[in-house]
């Protein structure tokens, strides 16, 4: 009977392992740089701006449909706006860019270093699937962070979406943080993601 126990564990083993194979998921995939954006709005109490940035990086997997880790570069001079246009457009993205805010001579790129992803479900927001966690690093400072995404992995490629609140305060960027001054701007910066990739070769 043992043996019979022992024979049948055997065949699943390797059914698992040849279903595994089948699927053939590459185990590093890299982002897709035209197909990705990360996107924000930054808000006062009277008006607000959106935009978005290019990111680089790549997406670890186990070999099957899970996501393991990964690292993002994002190329802080490639900040855009989309509700400005002409001069106010080029004056509110040079601000940005200025020591008052992202500080792009000194502190070109922003950083995010995943270091888990975790099976997660999140019942307001359908097709949510796992919060990454990781640490991210901007204007010199690195600190924690954590988020809910719909993550997708196939033979072919792999999608990453989600939104989250980036406290900006946490990061030193204090400029017009004090809601009684002429220019109050929110704590909290919205951010959303869609990162795309395809198996790196």
């Amino acid at each position: 009977m043992k043996r019979h126990h022992y024979l049948f564990s055997a065949m699943l083993l390797v059914l698992a392992a040849c279903s595994n194979k089948d699927k053939g998921i590459a185990p590093s995939f890299k982002v897709d740089e035209n197909a990705s954006v990360i996107t924000w709005i930054g808000k006062a109490p009277t008006h607000f701006h959106k935009g978005s940035f290019k990111v680089t990086g790549s997406l670890l997997t186990n070999g099957d449909d899970r996501v393991t880790g990964g690292d993002f570069t994002i190329p802080i001079a490639s900040i855009d706006n989309e509700d400005l246009s002409g001069p106010p457009k080029q004056q509110l993205l040079n601000h940005l860019k200025s020591d008052t805010f992202f500080n792009v001579p000194m502190y070109p790129e922003a950083k995010f270093h995943v270091t888990k992803v975790e099976d997660f479900k999140e019942a307001s927001v359908p097709g949510i699937n796992a919060k990454i966690s990781g640490e991210f690093t901007m204007i010199g400072q690195t600190h924690p962070l954590s988020f809910p995404a719909a993550i997708q992995v196939t033979k072919d490629k792999i999608s990453a979406t989600g939104s989250f609140k980036l406290p900006r305060l946490d990061w030193g960027m204090n400029a017009y943080s004090d809601p009684a001054g002429p220019l109050y701007i929110l704590p909290e910066i919205e951010i959303s993601i869609d990162i795309k990739g395809t198996p790196a070769k």
